[in-house]
Order: C-alpha cells, then structure tokens, then sequence
C-alpha cells in the first residue's frame, strides 16, 4: 500500500477485499475536489477486477472523513457548485458499485463523510463515532438524490433532525435510527470487519448483485428480466444446493460479466463442514 504525498485516496487490496482509505490528517481526512474526482475512476478499475469480491471505505487514524475540504469552496478551481457536483458523482459511483460495499467509521463521519458512508450497503462504527450532515451550516442546499438515500436508511424524522439542525450524533443515537449497522469496540472493529468481509466473499455475487438492484426505490422491469436470464444461466444454485446437501460450504462462480471466476474466487472465508446441514434439515432460505 502506498501512502499519497497528500491528500488522496490509498488503495490496499487482501485476498478478495479492497480496502479504499480516504488520507488527509491535516483536515481530519476531508475530501478535496481532487478526491472526490478521483473516487468514480478508481472504483470502476476495483469493479473491473474479478479478483475484489468486498469493498471497504474507511479513513485513515482515528477519524473517518470529517465532510468536504471547505476551504476549496472559495478557490477559483472550484467553489461550492463543483464540489457538490462531484461529490454526488462520487456517491452515486459507490453506490453504484456491483459488489458489496462496508463503510468502516471510526471518529468524526460528518457532512461528505455521512454521504460516503450512507452511500456504501452497510456500515460498522466503532464506539465513540460521531455522525452529522451539516450542509444547514453553511447555507447549502443538500442534494435531493444524497437526501432521499438518507432518508431511506434513517425514515423521514430523523432525516429532518439531521439536516435541519446540522448536529452532531453518538453511536448509540446512529445504531438505533439504522444509519449503521453494527457497533463495535475500538479494539474489535477491524477483527469483525476482517471476519465479515471473508463471509460477504464466500457469498454468490449473483445473489449479492441482483439484490443490490432490487432494493433500490426505483425497479426496472427489464433489469428485473436481465437478473432472471443471468440466474437461469448461472450454476451458483446448482453448486449451493449441492454443498448444502453435501453438507460443505459452496464454491460460487458468478462473476459481474456472468462468466464463472477464477478458481476459488469465492473462497476467501474458512471453509468448514456445514453443522446441520443435509437430508432432513431446514432450507437456508
């Protein structure tokens, strides 16, 4: 892994998980303009990669991206205008992204951060994370596609609560209201997010890529016909339906093009006698 010179974004890949870290100490890992413009680039070359089965979004030391770099929004190269649009084009290519994606938040998740953060399918938290969306501080009109994925993770209240007073709230506060997933202890975070990440990978990408399409709030017929043609030509249900009668744990193939991966490319996790499972015992479903 190669640290930036400044700010930027390290890449580090570990097995089927890459790991995307957000690099400016100096602002608490804000994102510059350059950031946010760099980030659809690099995730359409992660994507691209039938090797990455997880992607990771955290920042680097103790905070997770304290919003944008608000000092760009006065210099002549940007201005609040192109950084708001690059930060959604930002957002709407993480969220995009085909595989599953985890947002590690430790420290401050604050205004880009939370729209980063929100964008990712799920989200770990260590204790003592803190989470705001501040654009009322600043006068700025927050993005209506970034306010209604908000909204869909916390309800209609607690967005209100969020923008409109622009404060700040704990892990507990973030737990309860869906905007993350788990919460863990400093010192367990990274021990789960290793352990999860190798479940996710061992998981069939298929399943994985068809649901992240159909829990979106908008459905489309055809998308829903192109994942039933991709199912049928699949044998990611005969080999899970092979494994779980065996009692093994499957070997899924499925890759984005819908051609079978690499040899072991669902493999990450251990791989262990499934307890339970055979003639008799109840379906997974």
């Amino acid at each position: 892994m190669s640290e930036p010179s400044g700010p930027g974004l390290v890449v580090d890949t570990v097995g089927a998980t890459a790991t995307v870290t957000i690099s400016n100490p100096a602002k608490r890992n804000a994102m510059t303009l350059a950031m946010w413009r760099e980030l659809p680039g690099l995730l359409d070359g992660l994507a691209g990669d039938p090797a990455v089965r997880v992607l990771v979004l955290t920042g680097a030391g103790g905070t997770f991206c304290a919003g944008a770099d608000i000092s760009g929004l006065r210099g002549p190269a940007g201005g609040p205008g192109a950084t708001q649009s690059a930060a959604v084009e930002a957002e709407e290519a993480l969220a995009a992204f085909p595989k599953p994606t985890l947002a590690v938040i430790r420290g401050s998740c604050v205004g880009g951060g939370c729209q980063l953060a929100a964008a990712c399918d799920l989200r770990f938290a260590a204790e003592g994370a803190r989470f705001g969306v501040t654009p009322a501080r600043l006068g700025i009109v927050y993005p209506a596609s970034s306010t209604r994925r908000l909204m869909g993770l916390v309800g209609p209240a607690t967005a209100k609560y969020l923008l409109f007073s622009a404060e700040l709230i704990g892990h507990e506060r973030a737990l309860r209201t869906g905007l993350v997933d788990e919460v863990l202890a400093e010192d367990e975070l990274d021990k789960r997010v290793e352990e999860f990440a190798g479940v996710l990978a061992s998981r069939s990408l298929l399943t994985q890529a068809a649901a992240k399409e159909f829990t979106t709030p908008v459905l489309d017929p055809a998308r829903v016909a192109h994942w039933a043609r991709q199912a049928e030509g699949s044998a990611d249900t005969a080999e899970g339906v092979a494994a779980f009668l065996e009692g093994r744990e499957p070997l899924f193939t499925w890759t984005a093009e819908g051609r079978p991966g690499p040899p072991g490319a669902a493999a990450a996790a251990p791989r262990r006698a499934a307890p339970g499972r055979g003639r008799g015992c109840p379906t997974p479903w």
